[in-house]
């Protein structure tokens, strides 16, 4: 089987893709990557989906904007934006406070950021051994299983601005579905997380 190939504008005849052919072209190493990126782009959506690899891209990009930043999260819209002084740089969906569990809303200021965060009021009761016992608890509630402990649910990114209340990494089913916390995804909570600092202004609106 021969294979023509264009190298610097010329037509190369390649025998059976020789190796040693292609080497001397330097063409291995742009085929390594070329397949390593590949191979990484198709992992990426085969177990992310579209719109966690392009959360990864857009909450990575350079900031355009300086200026202090600030969070508006709309109930109505799903939504909530980060800017830069005057500047919208950032957007994600989210999910909000389900019927019984709404969202606070208002005006707030973040009072605490916890990276590895984990629930005190929701998550599973486990055995020594770690195995879920009973599951998606609320300890206020739920009796705890005799010789088991509970592990709240994880809430990476934390960031705080009403007590109990905060934006976080966590499940998106596409309506409001949360205790009143703010869910988000990964990249877009860890971008947020960043940005924010104590004191950082988050306003909550219908």
């Amino acid at each position: 089987m021969h294979n023509f190939i264009e190298v610097r504008g010329k037509t190369v005849l390649i025998m059976h893709y020789d190796a040693s052919t292609l080497d001397a072209l330097g063409l291995i190493p742009m085929m390594n990557r070329l397949s390593q990126f590949c191979a990484l782009a198709a992992t990426l959506v085969a177990l992310s989906g579209c719109g966690t690899v392009s959360d990864l891209v857009t909450s990575n990009l350079p900031e355009r904007h300086s200026g202090r930043p600030s969070i508006v999260v709309s109930l109505q819209e799903q939504e909530a934006y980060l800017y830069r002084g005057k500047n919208r740089t950032a957007s994600s969906r989210i999910s909000s406070g389900r019927e019984g569990y709404r969202t606070p809303v208002g005006r707030f200021q973040v009072i605490r950021k916890d990276e590895d965060h984990r629930s005190s009021i929701y998550g599973d009761y486990v055995d020594a051994s770690g195995k879920v016992v009973k599951a998606n608890v609320d300890i206020r509630r739920d009796r705890k299983p005799p010789h088991s402990h509970f592990v709240g649910a994880p809430m990476p990114y934390f960031v705080e601005f009403s007590p109990g209340y905060g934006l976080h990494q966590g499940y998106l089913p596409g309506e409001p579905a949360s205790h009143g916390c703010i869910r988000m995804p990964y990249w877009k909570a860890r971008q947020y997380y960043q940005a924010a600092r104590i004191g950082t202004l988050v306003v909550i609106k219908r």
